[in-house]
């Protein structure tokens, strides 16, 4: 799960961080009455959407005065932000972090995430900060520093004081660097986060480092634990499908292409997808309902399938495990005959009681084309999508 930035820095400030005054705003009057509230010469407006890239997109923007801010605002608010991690669709902008100005003299890029290749916390920091963190490493990979830290001992302090030399700073500054590294590595496990990004972190004329920009993302399998970072959830941020799709236990990712995948299993809905591709189609999504799959669940699949206006074929794929085949069966046509799926489908069952649910499907009345192995029943999806 994502979180704004100005949500990030909220809980950053619980950690005694360094961040700047700001307020959230929804409308380009809040913004004129939060500027002349904030006080100073100089302010941000920063559009708050889950994507990096926004100051290139033009949703970051300074203003040196209530009017100038408001009608930023104006420009900002209701804008359609196109970046790299957003696609061509873009993210509507619905509200806006205004926030006081400082005075940079060096931009940092400072992220801990966790590396599970090497099974620790990574550090990942460069003196190249406020550029994309992806071109620094494409062309000048010598500037990205990596730090990894053992869970079992913690951060150290010569990792800390090695690191800002690393990054060209004197020992004072390094020793600064220290002091906001030990919360952000406690903010980081406390809060079971998997990406905790700073970027910019900025060193002042002042010489005091600043959190100028934040972005966190949390496992979503913990949050359980941390039902008021749950709360934080911003549902327009959120694809409709995917909103859907959790609140019914589906794991679900949409994708570009035409075939509708619904199965059981991550391994086989990725072998699934692999094998569409490999007879020259492509799925539409990923879409695991799970083991336990009922007649209810299947129904949210197809609902969110068919929702989808690319989808011209679906593929149900299950293997019936503990969920035994006879009920997937009739939990599709059950499904299919209350939704009236109006696009082909294929069903390939395999496992538990597989003659049974065959039957069932066939005797269904509906036009379900039967597949017995994955290869025949990609084959047959791609050629109805087609």
């Amino acid at each position: 799960m994502n979180l704004h930035e100005y949500q990030s820095k909220q809980l950053m400030s619980a950690y005694g961080l360094p961040i700047l005054d700001g307020v959230l705003c929804y409308t380009p009057g809040e913004v004129e009455a939060a500027v002349d509230n904030l006080g100073g010469d100089l302010w941000v407006i920063k559009a708050q959407v889950h994507a990096g890239g926004r100051g290139k997109a033009g949703g970051v923007k300074l203003a040196r005065s209530a009017e100038e801010a408001r009608k930023l605002a104006e420009s900002i608010i209701g804008m359609r932000l196109v970046t790299p991690q957003t696609g061509k669709a873009g993210k509507l902008v619905r509200k806006v972090y205004v926030e006081k100005g400082c005075n940079i003299s060096k931009e940092f890029y400072l992220s801990m995430l966790v590396d599970r290749a090497a099974g620790n916390i990574s550090i990942v920091a460069s003196s190249e900060g406020g550029m994309d963190i992806e071109e620094v490493a494409e062309k000048s990979p010598d500037k990205i520093i990596r730090v990894g830290v053992n869970y079992g001992v913690g951060l150290l302090p010569f990792q800390c004081v090695q690191l800002g030399l690393r990054l060209g700073l004197n020992a004072s500054q390094a020793r600064k660097l220290s002091e906001l590294l030990y919360p952000l590595y406690d903010m980081f496990l406390e809060n079971d986060l998997s990406l905790l990004e700073i970027n910019p972190l900025v060193l002042t004329a002042e010489d005091q480092f600043i959190v100028l920009d934040a972005k966190c993302s949390i496992d979503n399998n913990s949050l359980f634990r941390h039902p008021d970072l749950k709360e934080l959830k911003d549902y327009d941020e959120i694809d409709p499908k995917d909103l859907q799709a959790g609140k019914h236990g589906l794991s679900y990712v949409a994708l570009d292409g035409t075939i509708g995948c619904m199965v059981n299993g991550a391994g086989l809905a990725m072998a699934t997808m692999d094998i569409i591709k490999h007879y020259g189609g492509s799925p539409a999504n990923f879409l695991d309902v799970g083991g336990g799959a009922s007649k209810e669940t299947v129904t949210e699949a197809f609902k969110i399938l068919l929702s989808d206006k690319n989808v011209r074929a679906i593929l149900i794929n299950i293997f019936g495990g503990i969920m035994k085949c006879d009920v997937i069966a009739n939990g599709v046509v059950e499904a299919a005959k209350e939704l009236g799926v109006n696009v082909p489908l294929v069903v390939r069952l395999q496992g538990t009681n597989v003659d049974l649910g065959r039957k069932i499907l066939a005797d269904s009345g509906l036009k379900i084309t039967p597949a017995e192995t994955m290869a025949e029943a990609a084959q047959a999806a791609v050629n109805a999508a087609k």
